[in-house]
C-alpha cells in the first residue's frame, strides 16, 4: 500500500524582512554613502574666494578751528619785567674775589686761580665757546677717568709720570689718533682759539676753560686743530715754552717737540734749545717751515699737565731774517709776535696781558695766519665793549622836572610856576615873582597830573647784598704747591618801598658791583644788572635781583707777589619813566660822576677813575725756575 507524502504549503512573505537581512541591507547602505561621500570630497575642490577691497569711505572734513585759552579774570601779569642787555661776560683770567681775611699762611711758594666755568660769550686764555671761522679747535682728555666720565676701578697714582706719558706717546705713534685714546674721557665742550698762549698760570684753568670743574688738574692732554695759511708766503719757525709738554704738528708732520720728550715716538729732527727763556722755562725752537701763498695746511697741537701745579703753552714766531728788540732786562729774549690765526681782540690781549711779563712778547703785530690781509687791523689798545641798551618799551615822552613851566588847568587856563610839592591832595607851585599857590590837583588836566605823579615817587630804602659760598679747589694730594682758598661771588640788592603810597609807574634800577686789584689800582667792572620793576601790593612793594655768581681766587704769585681781585664798592640807581634818578646808593661817590660809561662798559673788564678801559695789571718778573736745566722736565 502506497503511502502518500503531505505537500509542503509555500511560504509567505511577511511584513518586514528578517533581521540578518535587514542588517545587511543596512551596512550596504552606509558603505555606499561613505563611498559616495568620500568621492565627492575628493574630486570636488572648494573656490577661493578673491578679496575685494571694500567701496571708500566717504569721511566728513572737519573745519579747524584756532585754540582758545581761557584765562582767568583774577590772573595778573607779574610785577617786574626784565631788560636783556648784550654785555660782555668775565673772561676766565680776568677773576674776582671780594675782601678775605686770614689768607697769610699757606700762600708762599706757589701759584694758583680760578675762574667761573665760561658760557658761550665768554673768552679765556685757553680760547671761548664761539668760533670765527679761523681759529683752532680745542678739547681735553683726562686720563684718570674713563669715557663715561667714571674713575678707573685701577686708575693712576697722581704722581705716576711714566704712566700717562706712556699713553701720550701711544698718541703719538698711532699718528694722532683719537681712537689710540678713545678709552679716556674727552669733554663734550670744545672752545675755539686764534693763539695758543698761556703764559705761567695755574694747571686748573684748563678743566675749567673746558667746563670741567670736577677733572683734577693734572694727567690732562689738551688738542687743538686747525689751518695754517699766509696769504703773501712766509718763512718761519715756531718757537715755544710747554710746562709740562707741547707738540705741533703740520701735514701729519711733527715739527717742534718740547724739550725733545717724545722725540723716539715720531720720524724728523730733534726740536733746539735757545739761548734765553719764554715764560719759566727755556725757549726751544722747531726746523724752519715755508708756506706757499694761500696754499693752507693742516695744523694740530697736543699740550698737557702731568702733575698739575704751575702750567703754561706758550707758541710764538720768528720770521726768516727778520730781527726783534730785547725784552726789558733783566728779560733776556728777544720780543718775538706769538702765533696767531687772526688779529687779538681787545679781551683777549687782556688775557695775555693779566698773565704775562711786560714787554715779554709781542701780541699786537707780526704775522697774521689766515687767509685775508688783516692790514690796518690791530689790537694795541684797549677798546670799549658793545653799547648796552636799557630799553624803557613802557616810557613816555614828558616833560622833566625844571625850574619853571607851564602848567595847564581843566578850565584852560595856564600857569607858569615851578613845582614845590604835594601836601594834603595840593599841588603847591611858586611862581616867577615867588608867589606861592596851592592848587587842587582835581584841577590839573591829565597830562599835568601825570607828571605830578612821577614828581612824586615812593620813597624807597635799598640794601646791597653779598652773596658768598665756600667753593672746593682740587688739586694734586701729592703736590706741595700751596692751595689758594677759594669762593663764590655775586651782589645783590633789595628795593623796599618806605610807605604805602600807591604809585602806579614801572621804575628801572641800575646795579653795579666794583672790584679792586690786589696788586694794582684800577678797578674791576664785575657785574652789571638792568631792570624795570613796579611796586604793587602783590609784590609787598619789594623787588630783589640777585646778580652773577662767579669763583672767586687770591693766590700768590709764583715770584712772590700776591694777586687777584676783591670786592671794592657798589652802586644802586633807579630811575622813573622819565629816566630821571629817584634814588640812589652808592658805596663811593666817584661812582656817580662815570655812571653813564658804566653802563655800556664791558663786564669783566678794567678801569680807571675815570672810567677809562686800562689793561690788568701784568705780573711782576721773576727768574724762579730760570737755573733748571734745558732738559729738566
Amino acid at each position: 500500500m502506497r503511502i502518500k507524502k503531505k505537500a509542503r504549503k509555500p511560504q509567505r512573505v511577511v511584513k518586514g524582512m528578517p533581521s540578518a537581512v535587514l542588517l545587511s541591507i543596512v551596512v550596504h547602505a552606509a558603505l555606499f554613502l561613505l563611498a559616495g561621500m568620500l568621492v565627492v570630497f575628493t574630486v570636488v575642490k572648494k573656490e577661493e574666494k578673491k578679496f575685494e577691497p571694500p567701496k571708500a569711505v566717504d569721511r566728513p572734513k572737519m573745519k579747524l578751528k584756532k585754540p582758545k585759552v581761557k584765562i582767568k579774570k583774577t590772573s595778573k601779569p607779574k610785577p617786574t619785567t626784565r631788560i636783556v642787555t648784550k654785555m660782555n661776560r668775565a673772561s676766565m683770567p680776568d677773576i674776582q674775589l671780594p675782601e678775605m681775611s686770614g689768607m697769610g699762611e699757606g700762600l708762599g711758594g706757589g701759584i694758583g686761580g680760578f675762574d667761573m666755568m665760561p658760557d658761550l660769550g665768554e673768552v679765556t686764555v685757553f680760547g671761548s665757546g664761539q668760533s670765527i671761522g679761523n681759529d683752532l679747535e680745542g678739547v681735553i682728555y683726562d686720563f684718570k677717568r674713563r669715557r663715561n666720565g667714571k674713575k678707573f676701578s685701577v686708575s693712576m697714582a697722581p704722581d705716576d709720570r711714566d704712566s700717562f706719558r706712556g699713553y701720550v706717546e701711544k698718541y703719538i705713534r698711532s699718528g694722532w689718533k683719537a681712537s689710540s685714546i678713545a678709552r679716556f674721557y674727552r669733554s663734550p665742550k670744545k672752545l675755539y682759539t686764534p693763539a695758543i698762549m698761556v703764559p705761567p698760570t695755574e694747571s686748573a684753568f684748563g678743566p675749567w676753560a673746558f667746563g670741567e670743574p670736577e677733572m683734577y688738574p693734572y694727567q690732562y692732554m689738551i688738542h687743538y686743530k686747525g689751518q695754517l695759511v699766509h696769504p703773501d708766503g712766509i718763512k718761519f719757525r715756531f718757537v715755544v715754552m710747554g710746562d709740562n709738554f707741547l707738540l705741533i704738528r703740520v701735514n701729519n708732520q711733527v715739527v717742534l717737540d718740547y724739550k725733545n720728550q717724545f722725540a723716539h715716538a715720531w720720524d724728523g729732527k730733534e726740536s733746539k734749545p735757545l739761548s734765553y727763556h719764554l715764560g719759566h722755562w727755556w725757549a726751544y725752537a722747531g726746523e724752519w717751515i715755508e708756506l706757499e701763498p694761500g696754499v693752507p695746511q693742516e695744523m694740530e697741537v697736543i699740550l698737557g699737565e702731568y702733575s698739575g701745579g704751575l702750567f703754561a703753552a706758550m707758541v710764538a714766531v720768528e720770521v726768516y731774517g727778520e730781527e726783534y728788540p730785547s725784552a726789558p732786562s733783566p728779560q733776556d729774549n728777544p720780543v718775538l709776535p706769538i702765533f696767531k690765526t687772526s688779529v687779538l681782540t681787545a679781551d683777549q690781549v687782556d688775557n695775555v696781558h693779566e698773565y704775562m711779563w711786560e714787554g715779554h712778547l709781542d701780541y699786537a703785530s707780526g704775522p697774521v695766519f689766515c687767509d685775508y690781509d688783516p692790514a690796518g687791523k690791530t689790537a694795541d689798545a684797549p677798546v670799549p665793549g658793545s653799547t648796552v641798551e636799557p630799553g624803557d618799551a613802557e616810557t613816555l615822552p614828558v616833560d622833566s622836572e625844571s625850574a619853571l613851566r607851564t602848567w595847564t588847568l581843566n578850565a584852560g587856563k595856564t600857569v607858569e610856576a615851578e613845582y614845590v610839592n604835594l601836601f594834603g591832595g595840593k599841588v603847591v607851585l611858586k611862581g616867577a615873582r615867588g608867589k606861592v599857590a596851592k592848587v587842587p590837583l582835581t584841577e590839573f588836566s591829565p597830562e599835568d597830573l601825570y607828571l605830578i605823579e612821577l614828581l612824586n615817587p615812593p620813597e624807597l630804602r635799598m640794601d646791597f647784598k653779598k652773596h658768598t659760598s665756600n667753593f672746593k679747589v682740587l688739586s694734586n694730594p701729592t703736590s706741595t704747591m700751596p692751595i689758594p682758598f677759594a669762593q663764590t661771588f655775586a651782589g645783590g640788592v633789595v628795593v623796599r618801598q618806605q610807605n604805602m603810597k600807591n604809585y602806579p609807574h614801572p621804575l628801572r634800577l641800575e646795579m653795579y658791583v666794583i672790584l679792586a686789584e690786589y696788586d694794582g689800582d684800577n678797578f674791576i667792572l664785575f657785574d652789571r644788572q638792568v631792570d624795570t620793576f613796579r611796586l604793587t601790593p602783590e609784590n609787598e612793594r619789594r623787588f630783589e635781583v640777585v646778580g652773577n655768581k662767579s669763583i672767586l681766587r687770591r693766590y700768590e704769585y709764583y715770584g712772590g707777589a700776591v694777586r687777584g681781585e676783591k670786592y671794592k664798592g657798589y652802586m644802586i640807581l633807579v630811575y622813573d619813566e622819565r629816566g630821571e634818578i629817584v634814588a640812589q646808593n652808592l658805596s663811593h661817590d666817584w661812582l656817580f660822576d662815570i655812571r653813564d660809561k658804566l653802563l655800556v662798559f664791558p663786564v669783566g673788564r678794567h678801569f680807571n677813575k675815570q672810567g677809562e678801559r686800562v689793561f690788568p695789571p701784568s705780573p711782576p718778573f721773576s727768574d724762579h725756575f730760570w737755573s733748571m736745566g734745558t732738559h729738566d722736565w
